[in-house]
């Protein structure tokens, strides 16, 4: 019997993602055209089909009319005494069709966040607030939604009512569905993709104004992440309880998937691609789940910014809120825009590694470790017979006639603003917070919070540059090299980017994060505690090796009497690495990037093995 309401379920959806009515055949002045023609609100309503959608449009008219026939023979069979008594015009979804629904998700692993939904469910305090559950696509919303169902349904199964909402749905069609709900005495309402509605942005203080006062609690959920960022401030202010998504860090992420690698974060994180969290979503079966290739990538951006991004705009206020990228949108060239912008963000952090990284590095120590490698297979003098110079010359041309090759789309400097606002708002990317002492060269750095998303575009760019005729007169094996080298100055500067952005979110507000710029070199990481006066300086490196040279900044006596001046008394000194913990004999403590990063917020400022500092 679960099964046939599962069915129901799916067909319903289907059904009313197709359109209905039928085909007419009009010959106006001589030249047949053809509409198509339904019955909506009493009326008859028509709309002009092009010539090369009329056989998509026919099958689709024809498969709505099959599915009908077979929903109508499925709901025979269920038993008369559980068949809907209410009149939903949306999709909810009550009793044994939601238990159905729900029952595979009752072993799955949980994200972080997914406390604070029940603690929302079972506060009495949250009685003038609806929750909002948004992020980008994959990032396990509609699980966390069915997860909290299946809790909810051991304790009140008469009373929790789930809808997933459709485009073709409105507010008002929400609202009459909410009225029956209530009278039926239901009193826990799951709303997913609730930023379909067309005017939900403008429309959403009815939830919390309307319901939640009359002891209903409201979740909703959305992919459109702009939608709610509107939503919050323009209709439901402090009457909202948000819970984001989009960021996974990597403890939470090697938690829920299984993977101990931070490498393969770096590559791949920022979604829970194909797996067990993956319940209902579509897309996580396809070969582009996650950041495989370039393409699925601009694919994801496509359709999960881009589009997200051009929705809530072209939803809230009827498009009033477009603002500079009006002109694009009407030109339809906000989505490339768009995915211009984050290129280019993604083009300059490769730039700014070869320019930085792959040149000032001491490629006299990488030379030296290549030829006395212990495994024989990986010994090389590649980098001692290439001219890097020259390489690197060359590299920075190309990556120089590549962006001016690429853009095509003319884009203000108003308009990037705006879309790196709206990127922000999104959670997609976070300034890069730095001080620098005096003299010190000031720069503009930008966290992504998928780091999938950049590398992926970080490993295009390379792999285009070395297409060029300079590094085809390579043997094959410094060609690898060279390529080896720059994805691992780019993994290297991935890793800061990761270990700053994550200590920034979990630790809490007694602590700042950021990075310090000398006048010649840096500290990749400096944590300040602000109730002890106390501060520890980092060092992070993509290495399984201990060089000491990876310490020097940290040895450097003025940059430590810098630092303690301007921060407070520096009572740690420490190398982020790959390798084992281990405490130097001149006071740097190294240790495991990976399992720093698994014990956030737990910190502890104070170098040496056996320390016993630690506070949350």
């Amino acid at each position: 019997m679960e099964d046939i309401y599962e069915s129901i379920s799916h067909i319903e959806d289907r059904i009313a993602e197709l359109p209905a009515g039928y085909i007419s055949r009009k010959t106006i002045r001589g030249k047949v055209q053809y509409y198509r023609q339904w019955r909506e609100e009493g009326k008859i309503r028509s709309k002009y089909i092009r010539e090369e959608e009329l056989e998509e449009i026919r099958d689709q008219i024809g498969e709505r009319k099959q599915l009908e026939e077979r929903l109508k023979e499925l709901k025979k069979q269920v038993p008369v005494q559980n068949v809907r008594v209410m009149k939903f015009q949306t999709n909810f979804q009550t009793g044994a069709v939601l238990e159905a629904m729900v029952r595979n998700v009752r072993g799955f692993q949980k994200r972080d966040c997914f406390d604070r939904i029940m603690r929302y469910l079972r506060d009495d305090r949250n009685w003038t607030r609806v929750c909002a559950v948004y992020g980008l696509r994959r990032t396990g919303k509609t699980t966390m939604l069915y997860q909290a169902i299946a809790e909810m349904e051991e304790a009140d199964p008469a009373k929790t009512a789930y809808v997933k909402m459709r485009k073709t749905d409105i507010m008002n069609s929400l609202v009459h569905d909410l009225d029956i709900l209530y009278q039926a005495g239901y009193r826990y309402i799951f709303i997913d993709e609730v930023t379909l509605v067309e005017d939900f942005i403008d429309s959403a203080a009815l939830l919390s104004d309307l319901y939640v006062p009359r002891g209903m609690r409201i979740v909703l959920s959305g992919t459109d992440s702009l939608g709610f960022w509107f939503a919050r401030d323009n209709e439901l202010y402090d009457r909202v309880r948000t819970i984001h998504t989009t960021f996974i860090p990597y403890r939470e992420y090697s938690r829920l998937l299984g993977i101990d690698s931070i490498d393969e974060y770096i590559c791949y994180g920022g979604m829970l691609s194909q797996g067990e969290l993956a319940f209902d979503d579509e897309d996580a079966a396809a070969e582009d789940s996650s950041f495989r290739d370039d393409e699925s990538t601009r694919r994801y951006i496509d359709t999960a910014i881009a589009r997200n991004i051009q929705h809530s705009l072209a939803y809230f206020e009827y498009g009033h809120y477009f603002g500079h990228l009006r002109s694009l949108y009407e030109a339809d060239e906000l989505t490339s825009a768009i995915n211009r912008i984050i290129e280019d963000m993604n083009h300059s952090f490769v730039e700014k590694v070869i320019t930085k990284d792959f040149v000032s590095h001491d490629l006299g120590i990488s030379e030296r470790n290549l030829r006395n490698e212990r495994e024989e297979s990986k010994r090389t003098d590649a980098l001692s017979r290439i001219d890097k110079q020259g390489v690197t010359e060359k590299l920075m041309q190309l990556l120089n006639i590549r962006n001016r090759e690429d853009q095509t789309l003319t884009v203000t400097d108003s308009q990037a603003l705006q879309i790196r606002q709206y990127l922000k708002s999104l959670d997609l990317i976070v300034e890069c917070p730095i001080e620098y002492v005096s003299g010190a060269e000031r720069e503009q750095r930008v966290l992504f919070s998928q780091p999938g998303m950049r590398y992926c575009q970080a490993q295009a760019l390379v792999y285009s540059l070395m297409q060029d005729e300079t590094f085809s007169r390579l043997s094959p094996d410094e060609r690898d090299y060279i390529i080896d080298r720059i994805l691992g100055e780019v993994r290297g500067r991935m890793l800061e980017d990761v270990v700053l952005l994550e200590a920034m979110k979990a630790l809490p507000k007694r602590y700042r994060v950021f990075k310090l710029q000398f006048v010649s070199g840096e500290y990749d990481m400096v944590i300040c505690d602000r109730e002890t006066g106390t501060c520890a300086a980092y060092e992070i490196k993509h290495s399984s090796q201990y060089v000491r040279e990876q310490a020097r900044h940290l040895l450097d006596e003025e940059k430590l009497a810098q630092t303690s001046f301007r921060f407070g008394r520096l009572t740690g000194r420490f190398v982020l690495y790959l390798g084992e913990d281990m405490d130097t004999e001149e006071g740097i403590a190294y240790r495991n990037v990976e399992r720093f990063l698994k014990k956030l917020p737990t910190i502890a400022l104070i170098s040496g093995l056996e320390e016993t500092g630690e506070q949350n």
